[in-house]
């Protein structure tokens, strides 16, 4: 095995952690808002990711960990992340772990669409054939007129394009900012942001009492984020994409073993639609043929 595998392998293997710890993240989370305020959990799940960067980073960068060449890009990324998080917290308030992960697994075709305008990258007829069947996928998903057609469907739809919008800066920041100090940044903010709301909605007796899934929230949440940006560090964007859809696998699993939850038969066939499209965009992009246009 050459080194440039070995990388790779082990870039592969850090995506695949890094869906499981989301998993088990989006799994928790549904629960955990049984047991205590949204606005804390949310609070935690940002200052466990600022503060585990700060102190895994620091030491080793020094104050070089905090310097950004684009403030502005650092804050909207940050901005886009938040509002991704708590569209997803709500919308697993109402909706199965497993279909609405797959529904977010629409992000990454969504971003190739976003790219063509905001970062003017030529996205090939094909892209937009397979973003179309995406959406044929999460149609068949939610079903209208089916039980998951309902208000509640405005969670996801906005966290899809609040997450595409957050790869697209992340793919602008790449290269101009080392990759901690944008995981500490993303972490800062959404700590920043929602600390006001700590006032009306604090209960120091949930912490006591539930403190265990606190720090579940907090330390999925970094440590999925944590193994993305490691992962990227060892393969390249087009090697990786693909198994980023192990999510969605990892996702179906914890909705069972915790909640015992199937999918009916059409969902599984929206889901599989959504998966086949996002890995078959993947491996388009990585094509030769498609990277030299």
């Amino acid at each position: 095995m050459t080194t440039r595998q070995a990388r790779q392998g082990l870039g592969i293997s850090l995506i695949v952690l890094s869906c499981l710890s989301f998993g088990i993240l989006d799994t928790s989370v549904k629960h955990a808002m049984t047991l205590a305020p949204a606005a804390m959990l949310l609070w935690f799940r940002y200052a466990f990711q600022a503060g585990i960067t700060l102190v895994l980073g620091l030491p080793v960068q020094g104050r070089s960990m905090l310097a950004t060449e684009h403030p502005r890009f650092q804050l909207a990324r940050g901005l886009l992340l938040l509002v991704s998080t708590v569209c997803a917290f709500f919308s697993l308030k109402y909706l199965p772990v497993g279909e609405f992960t797959a529904m977010v697994m629409l992000s990454p075709l969504l971003a190739t669409g976003m790219s063509a305008w905001f970062l003017k990258v030529r996205v090939q007829a094909r892209s937009w054939l397979l973003l179309s069947t995406g959406l044929l996928g999460v149609l068949l998903v939610v079903r209208p007129g089916g039980g998951m057609f309902t208000w509640a469907l405005i969670f996801p739809a906005v966290l899809v394009f609040a997450n595409a919008g957050f790869q697209v800066l992340t793919s602008r920041l790449t290269g101009a900012d080392d990759p901690h100090t944008t995981q500490f940044y993303t972490g800062l903010v959404g700590t920043v942001v929602v600390a006001p709301l700590l006032w009306f909605y604090w209960d120091g007796a949930a912490v006591l009492a539930h403190w265990p899934w606190f720090l579940v929230v907090g330390s999925c949440g970094a440590f999925g984020h944590l193994m993305l940006i490691r992962a990227f560090m060892y393969a390249q964007a087009p090697v990786l994409m693909p198994y980023i859809y192990t999510q969605i696998g990892f996702a179906m699993l914890m909705s069972w073993l915790a909640f015992s939850h199937v999918p009916e038969p059409l969902a599984w066939l929206g889901i599989g639609v959504i998966a086949v499209s996002g890995v078959a965009n993947a491996l388009w992009v990585s094509h030769p043929a498609s990277a030299r246009a």
